[in-house]
């Protein structure tokens, strides 16, 4: 079972639920307009700044969604990461961060090359997919679950099947 019934409770009642929930869909609309401007500009060339700078927004979007994920997680789980139920997920969220983290770094000092930086954008936000997957899976996982305990209520007591 991905929740015991108690931390079913937790993360319905917890308020960081419902920011996960609007910050999730924010995100990947974030997402989709610097995926577009990035593809653009290395299509046409065209957009450069802004390219770049939706990547920025892009990964401030991402470490704020981590770090109110952290607490959801902490509230839930009672810790701020690595929780059994989603371990798998931080563990490939925290290469989805080194990415859009090496992004900044290469963004902020020139390191790379605009050109560079976009492919490394890229490359972020490929990583970044197969994480919202993850994520998406298991929110169907959860919707399963409920969907059983309410067949079958002994579950929400911990009872067996």
């Amino acid at each position: 079972m991905l929740y015991t019934p108690e931390q079913k409770i937790r993360r319905d009642a917890s308020v960081w639920t419902l920011v996960q929930g609007i910050l999730a869909p924010v995100q990947f609309i974030i997402f989709l307009v610097s995926l577009g401007l990035v593809l653009r500009c290395l299509m046409t060339g065209e957009g450069e700044t802004t390219a770049l700078w939706s990547v920025v927004v892009k990964t401030i979007a991402l470490y704020t969604i981590m770090i109110t994920g952290c607490i959801w997680e902490k509230v839930v789980f009672d810790k701020y990461l690595f929780a059994e139920a989603f371990f798998w997920e931080d563990v490939f969220s925290m290469l989805v961060l080194a990415l859009h983290t090496l992004y900044l770094w290469a963004w902020a000092t020139g390191y790379l090359s605009s050109a560079e930086q976009l492919w490394l954008a890229l490359a972020a936000y490929f990583t970044y997919c197969i994480n919202a997957a993850q994520f998406i899976w298991k929110l169907r996982a959860a919707r399963l679950q409920s969907e059983l305990m309410q067949l079958n209520p002994s579950l929400q007591t911990g009872g067996t099947a």
